[in-house]
């Protein structure tokens, strides 16, 4: 197995005056307050998982739209991180926001439409006033992940019908629900979305843990969305903090749900598909 990499990862900082919480929704999540983790905890944590790099995602339930301890992170550890930051897509400096933050080191953007603190599905991700912005991350080659849940699926294939070049990491599957077991009509949205090529998901333990429930086994599930996508359009994510560590618990939970995957396809969805998506994550030393 290759040097595995993680692309969901998140950092949170004691120091409040600093770096001043303001949480979507104007409620700071639980796991934020529970499971803090900064910048070194991180580094230390996915050393004792032998994990090689990592992308930190904007923990926008504490922060919002402020990166700057994510882009503490990065500018810290630039050997281990690269960084997708989270912006208001209507603010009238979008543009300027946006280039700031990639020039930060970030290589990927996430819009948060639905969470803890935002249960719902937010009805703004197709809006038209969001474009521009798409078009951005569409010429810098940036990928957007979408935090979703599938009653946003309509809105989702409008951007994607849009915006072909653009890849689109769909967080934890879109909480897809997959306890009616094999043949899996309940996620018949997600085999549809498949037919659209810059559809990529990002597998975390939410995933995993979806993947046995009900009548769902992970020997069903997993076989066949390594069938309908490719295993080179999924990548693994811990969600550690968010996700109680340690982070060697979580990756060994991932290791055995795929373990029915060829090891070709493990070794895409472990580090291949992170390395495509964010070329900044490509060389990955195994930590000392």
């Amino acid at each position: 197995m290759t040097a595995i990499i993680d692309i969901h990862t998140h950092v949170i900082s004691p120091d409040t005056a600093r770096y001043p919480l303001a949480p979507l929704g104007g409620k700071q999540s639980d796991w934020s307050h529970a499971h803090p983790c900064t910048a070194e905890e991180l580094v230390a944590a996915l050393d004792e998982a032998g994990v090689a790099k990592a992308a930190v995602v904007q923990a926008s339930t504490a922060y919002g739209f402020d990166n700057s301890y994510a882009a503490h992170a990065i500018a810290t550890f630039p050997e281990r991180f690269t960084g997708v930051f989270s912006m208001d897509l209507f603010a009238p400096d979008a543009a300027a926001v946006f280039d700031r933050w990639v020039a930060k080191g970030f290589s990927g953007l996430r819009l948060f439409t639905t969470g803890t603190t935002q249960p719902g599905q937010a009805g703004w991700l197709a809006d038209p006033r969001t474009f521009p912005i798409w078009e951005r991350a569409e010429a810098a080659g940036l990928p957007v992940c979408v935090q979703m849940r599938p009653e946003g699926v309509d809105q989702l294939t409008v951007l994607l019908d849009r915006f072909r070049k653009v890849p689109v990491v769909l967080d934890h599957l879109s909480r897809v629900d997959l306890s009616d077991g094999a043949p899996y009509d309940k996620a018949d949205w997600l085999w549809r979305l498949a037919e659209r090529p810059n559809v990529v998901l990002k597998l975390t333990s939410r995933t995993v843990r979806e993947a046995s429930n009900g009548a769902s086994r992970p020997e069903d599930f997993f076989p066949r969305l390594v069938r309908v996508y490719g295993a080179e359009r999924i990548a693994w994510g811990s969600n550690f903090p968010a996700e109680p560590g340690p982070v060697s618990r979580i990756l060994d939970a991932a290791r055995a749900a795929l373990a029915c995957l060829s090891e070709t396809d493990r070794e895409k969805i472990f580090a291949g598909t992170a390395r495509r998506l964010y070329p900044a994550l490509a060389a990955a030393p195994v930590p000392a």
